[in-house]
C-alpha cells in the first residue's frame, strides 16, 4: 500500500490542537494563562475557515470551553505538553484517497532535559481513534514541524533534526530518507544542515525546518530571511536562499525562491535572539493564519501571503506568547486531510 501526505493547501476536513496544561513549559499561572489566551485565538481564527478539534487534559474541559467557545470540539485525553504538530500524527492518504496516520517516535524534542513525554508520545494513536482511521507505526524520531512537503514528492528536512543525535543517533542519512519517503510518499529530500539560531536554546526543537521554510505551492518555497547582520540569522538565512535557489524539487522543476523578511526585533525580554518568523504560518481552507508580533514588517509578511494566496482571508494572531514556550502558529496545529 503506497501512501501519501498531502499539501497543506488541499482541503482540511478539520484542524487538531491541544490544550496548555500545567509542565516545564509553562511554569506559571501568568505563562500559562498568556498561553492558552495565544491557543485560543488560533483556534477560533482557524475556526472561522474550518472545524477545529482541542485535545485537553482531564480537568481542563472548563477552562478550554471558557475562552475557545463552544464551536470548538472538544476530546479529553491526558497530554505532558501542546505542540500538536509534533505529538499528533501525521496524516497521509493511500491511492484510494483513505486517510491513515503516521505515529512517529516522539522524545521530547531529542530528550531534552526539561521535557516530558509520557503522554504526549500516545497522542498520535488516540487523534487517530479519535478520526477513527489507521495507524502506520513508524521506527524514526520525527516531529511534523521537522518535515514540509509539496504534495508533489518533494521534503524539506533538517540534518539536526532527524539525524541529530538526541532523535537518530544510529540512522544514516539514507536510513531516513527511506523511512520519510515509506511513510509521506515522497520521493526527494532536500536538506539543510540546521535551523534558525533561536531554536537551540532553552525550549527549543533543535532546528524545525518549518520556521526556516515552507513550500506555498509546487515549485515555490518561503524562506525566512533576516535583514540586520547583527542577527546570527543574517548568515543563516543567506545560506538557505542560496542552497534552495540551486536546488530541483522531485519533478525536476529549479525552485522559486520567496524571501519573507523576518520581523526587526532582534532580541527577547532576557537578551537572547528571537527566532520569530512569518514562515510559521498555518494554511486552513480559504484563510491563512499568520503570525504577528507587533512590528512594522507583520503587514509586509502579510502582504506577500495575500499575493501568493489571493482566493485566501489572511489572519494575523499575535505569536509571541507562542514563540517565548518554543515555536509559533505551525507547531500547535494538524491538519487532518479532507476525504
Amino acid at each position: 500500500m503506497t501512501y501519501r501526505m498531502p499539501a497543506e493547501w488541499t482541503p482540511h476536513e478539520r484542524t487538531w490542537m491541544a490544550w496548555p496544561s500545567p509542565n516545564a513549559t509553562f511554569t506559571d499561572e501568568e505563562e500559562l494563562a498568556a498561553a492558552r489566551t495565544a491557543w485560543a485565538s488560533v483556534a477560533r481564527a482557524v475556526r472561522a475557515f474550518e472545524p477545529v478539534t482541542m485535545v485537553v487534559a482531564p480537568g481542563d474541559a472548563d477552562s478550554a470551553r471558557a475562552l475557545l467557545g463552544d464551536d470548538v470540539d472538544l476530546v479529553e485525553r491526558e497530554l505532558d505538553d501542546a505542540w500538536m504538530r509534533d505529538i499528533g500524527p501525521t496524516f497521509v492518504k493511500d491511492e484510494q484517497g483513505r486517510l491513515a496516520a503516521v505515529d512517529w517516535v516522539f522524545n521530547g524534542w531529542g530528550a531534552q532535559d526539561w521535557a516530558s513525554w509520557e503522554h504526549d508520545s500516545k497522542i498520535a494513536r488516540h487523534v487517530a481513534d479519535a478520526a477513527g482511521v489507521p495507524v502506520l507505526s513508524s521506527a524514526l524520531v520525527n516531529e511534523g514541524g521537522g518535515i514540509h512537503v509539496d504534495g508533489e514528492g518533494t521534503v524539506l528536512l533538517t540534518d539536526t533534526v532527524q539525524l541529530g543525535s538526541g532523535r537518530n543517533p544510529e540512522w544514516t542519512r539514507e536510513q531516513v530518507e527511506q523511512e520519510i519517503h515509506a511513510k509521506l510518499g515522497t520521493t526527494k529530500a532536500i536538506w539543510l544542515p540546521h535551523g534558525l539560531a533561536g531554536d537551540y536554546g532553552m525550549y527549543g526543537t533543535q532546528g524545525h525546518v518549518d520556521i526556516v521554510a515552507a513550500f506555498a505551492r509546487p515549485g515555490t518555497v518561503l524562506v525566512h530571511s533576516q535583514q540586520d547582520p547583527a542577527h546570527p540569522d543574517y548568515v543563516r538565512s543567506k545560506m538557505y536562499v542560496g542552497l534552495l535557489r540551486a536546488q530541483t524539487d522531485a519533478q525536476g522543476r529549479p525552485l522559486e525562491v520567496i524571501e519573507v523578511p523576518a520581523p526587526t526585533v532582534l532580541k527577547d525580554e532576557e537578551g537572547d535572539w528571537v527566532d520569530y518568523s512569518y514562515i510559521n504560518h498555518y494554511l486552513c481552507n480559504g484563510g491563512v493564519v499568520l503570525c504577528s508580533f507587533d512590528d512594522p514588517n507583520d503587514e509586509v509578511a502579510a502582504e506577500i501571503f495575500r499575493r501568493l494566496f489571493p482566493e485566501r482571508t489572511v489572519t494575523l494572531v499575535d505569536a509571541r506568547p507562542i514563540f517565548a514556550n518554543g515555536g509559533g502558529i505551525h507547531c500547535i496545529t494538524q491538519q487532518q486531510p479532507a476525504v
